[in-house]
């Protein structure tokens, strides 16, 4: 399993953190995804590689904006 953080900004709610965990949800392999909307951190655990576009246009469907990659800790 492959684990990646993303920083989204925009969210302010239980409802935005669900349009994004839907949105990204729905990209090929992935099994996982845990939004802090107070921190805007995005983490995604899938089966394989995610390309940033894809989450990127996950996140833009979602109606947020996508600020790039975060490192895990």
């Amino acid at each position: 399993m492959i684990e990646n953080g993303y920083t989204v900004s925009g969210m302010s709610c239980g409802h935005c953190a669900q349009s994004v965990t839907e949105e990204i949800t729905e990209l090929p392999g992935v099994e996982s995804v845990e939004v802090d909307v107070e921190t805007g951190r995005v983490v995604v655990r899938s089966a394989e590689e995610l390309t940033e576009d894809a989450v990127r246009g996950a996140v833009e469907e979602a109606g947020y904006t996508y600020e790039g990659t975060v490192a895990l800790v």
